[in-house]
């Protein structure tokens, strides 16, 4: 009897902790909130209220938002990453004169405009290539 191994299913899923709420979304809106506690207890209520609230709506975006169903937080990783070293390399090569005159020189060869024509292949032979398919190449006919 062969070993049976239990394969494990759902992988990809992060653990609930509190109803819908997983570990990392319930680290980041704590420390989203204890930073919004600090800036109540430090400035005053106008203050508060210009960085308190964009505070919690960035909060919001990167523990709930998910873009191709990763956290935002690797999106915004992936584009710092991609800003400081992108990996699209683009060659500009500069002709010098002499090499941009030789390529003016070469004239291209316009494309055949003739077209040549299939041959109507029959039934008959519809029937052998058919036969040739259904039985695998083993079928051979005769040419």
């Amino acid at each position: 009897m062969p070993n049976q191994f239990v394969v494990p299913q759902f992988i990809d899923a992060e653990d609930k902790i509190f109803g819908p709420v997983t570990a990392r979304q319930f680290i980041i809106l704590l420390v989203t909130f204890l930073f919004v506690f600090l800036l109540f207890r430090l400035l005053s209520f106008t203050y508060f209220m210009l960085l308190g609230v964009p505070s919690i709506m960035i909060g919001g975006v990167v523990a709930f938002v998910k873009i191709n169903g990763a956290p935002f937080h690797y999106f915004i990783l992936n584009i710092i990453q991609t800003l400081k070293k992108p990996r699209l390399r683009v060659w500009s090569r500069e002709y010098s004169d002499s090499e941009l005159k030789e390529l003016l020189k070469t004239i291209p060869v316009p494309p055949s405009t003739h077209f040549a024509r299939k041959q109507f292949t029959g039934s008959s032979r519809l029937q052998e290539l058919s036969l040739v398919v259904n039985t695998g190449g083993v079928y051979k006919p005769e040419e």
